[in-house]
């Protein structure tokens, strides 16, 4: 170890103590307190359950080393979906650390390798509202933990879109179609890229981003999220990469 990787991790250690400190550790789903290593408390783990090792993580396949192109941690429901709602809906950017941590550790079971991560973006609009990027968020830790390139703004929404929540699965493939762009062709190219996102649905946002960064010369992308709703397995499968690839 260098002297200023381990420099790095000395300021790391620190202020993950005084964030212990001033912050206690508490439950993503109910803010009950926990153990520093755990992220929910032992009744909202109950309603918690990942998906097995080398089990098909949301249908999509089995394990990312195998080719699969989904990972999840979980599927959406119990005190994961909860914790994602409050992360998300409820400002709690603070939650963005004990999820990623669920994320990371999906990632290290899959053997996830890659040599990019890049986030799902938001619309300057919506980033504006919400005051920050839950993918972004997301994508840091799994960045910092599998010690890879973290690339925030390599994908760009170049247009606003409906919330895909709001959508049936039709219209949620024409609200996002040509709605990411790469901003920086250079980043991704000849790359092995991680798409990171908070819950596949139906996979249309996950489809079009993989397409604008296949686009750009990605030499593969897989999608990492923390968790999969039935139908987004499918739509994943079923929406294969543009023909337009340049």
């Amino acid at each position: 170890m260098t002297l200023s990787s381990a420099l790095a991790a000395a300021v790391r250690s620190v202020v993950a103590a005084a964030a212990r400190t001033l912050s206690p550790p508490a439950c993503a789903g109910c803010d009950a307190p926990v153990a520093d290593a755990s992220v929910f408390c032992a009744d909202c783990a109950r309603t918690s359950v990942p998906y097995a090792e080398g089990a098909p993580r949301g249908g999509a396949g089995t394990r990312a080393g195998a080719g699969a192109p989904l990972v999840a941690f979980a599927p959406f429901g119990g005190a994961v979906a909860e914790g994602i709602r409050r992360f998300k809906y409820g400002d709690r950017p603070d939650l963005a650390r004990p999820l990623g941590r669920l994320m990371l550790c999906a990632a290290r079971e899959a053997e996830v390798r890659v040599d990019l991560v890049v986030p799902v973006p938001l619309h300057p609009r919506r980033l504006a509202e919400r005051g920050y990027n839950q993918a972004a968020l997301l994508a840091a830790h799994v960045a910092d933990g599998l010690a890879v390139s973290f690339a925030p703004r390599a994908l760009c929404r170049v247009r606003p879109t409906a919330q895909q929540a709001q959508l049936s699965r039709d219209r949620r493939l024409e609200n996002v179609a040509g709605a990411f762009r790469v901003h920086a062709p250079e980043r991704v190219q000849r790359r092995r890229v991680a798409l990171i996102d908070d819950v596949a649905t139906t996979g249309a946002t996950l489809a079009a981003c993989r397409d604008a960064l296949l686009g750009a010369g990605a030499a593969s992308v897989i999608y990492l999220v923390l968790a999969t709703a039935e139908s987004g397995a499918d739509e994943l499968r079923s929406s294969p990469p543009s023909a337009h690839r340049t």
